[in-house]
């Protein structure tokens, strides 16, 4: 099989604490993609992230790219995909929105649609409903947005000044789950309450005010409150005297993974503190991605 050319997608996480629904951060953990020239459409997966995942049509890499193809009135050549990851399935760390970031690069190179950037949130917006993750994956770094009227507003920049200590559950939990757990409605004060903490997060997110920032993070009140529920290990937290060089720590998206923002000095101290206190889990550093997804062309050589 001649290969095309290879799609690397980031990892996101979502929320960031009161950010509900509009804050996004690309991590460094990567969906790979291998395109080539095949006479049908497959794909096949390697690692145990991927293990159970379709390998046919119903993948939701394909799903993504037949999607937007049609939206253009085009018909997806056929190929074979082989994938790799390191996103964990399930765990708050966008490992959907990663695929359909892929898929919408997949047909746009494939099909030549010629998609920028802001057309590519679009629809992957459409898609997943809001544009904290895939925003993030596409863009890297953090993204700040809203999707409202068939329309996706994004604020876009860098994060360099802080660390990123994930703990990652050995179970799963559906997006579905964690959302039907949410109540219909919350008291008007804490809406303004909590939106006066995103706003605050948002401004020591793009001044990298650290310590400010992982202050507001902890004081959610639209969505961990009642994830903590199946959460058990955001009650652990809560019981527990951080150490000072650990800023602040989110649910990441719809969990259960956890993040802990930390100073850059104290990473390794970070890690060993959490390895101490949730001993069984996947306990990592996981670097800010600032640049997002990719395409490169393989290059043949006669």
């Amino acid at each position: 099989m001649k290969k095309l050319f290879d799609i690397t997608v980031p990892a996101s996480t979502a929320n960031v604490g009161p950010g509900f629904d509009s804050i996004g951060i690309a991590l460094g953990r990567f969906l790979n993609i291998e395109v080539y020239e095949h006479d049908s459409v497959s794909c096949e997966a390697d690692g145990d992230y991927l293990t159970g995942i379709p390998t046919d049509e119903s993948n939701l890499i394909f799903q993504t790219a037949f999607d937007v193809a049609k939206q253009y009135h085009k018909d997806l050549p056929a190929c074979h995909l082989k994938l790799k990851s390191n996103i964990p399935l399930t765990r708050g760390l966008g490992s959907s929105a990663s695929a359909i970031v892929g898929g919408i690069l997949l047909a746009n190179e494939l099909c030549h649609l010629n998609l920028g950037l802001d057309e590519q949130l679009s629809i992957a917006t459409s898609m997943e409903g809001h544009m904290d993750n895939v925003g993030a994956s596409i863009y890297g770094g953090l993204v700040i947005g809203t999707y409202i009227d068939e329309k996706a507003y994004i604020q876009h920049s860098t994060i360099n000044n802080v660390s990123v200590i994930a703990i990652i559950p050995t179970y799963e939990l559906e997006t579905k789950h964690a959302r039907n757990i949410l109540p219909k409605k919350i008291p008007h004060k804490d809406a303004i309450l909590s939106s006066s903490f995103s706003n605050l997060l948002v401004a020591a997110l793009l001044s990298e005010n650290w310590k400010l920032a992982g202050d507001m993070m902890k004081r959610d009140l639209f969505h961990e409150p009642y994830r903590s529920k199946i959460v058990k290990e955001l009650e652990i937290l809560k019981k527990h005297k951080l150490p000072q060089y650990v800023y602040g720590h989110v649910l990441s998206g719809a969990g259960p993974t956890i993040l802990a923002f930390v100073d850059k000095e104290y990473c390794q101290n970070a890690k060993e503190f959490f390895e101490n206190l949730f001993p069984n889990y996947e306990v990592s550093e996981i670097t800010v991605e600032n640049t997002g997804a990719k395409i490169e062309h393989s290059i043949h050589v006669k």
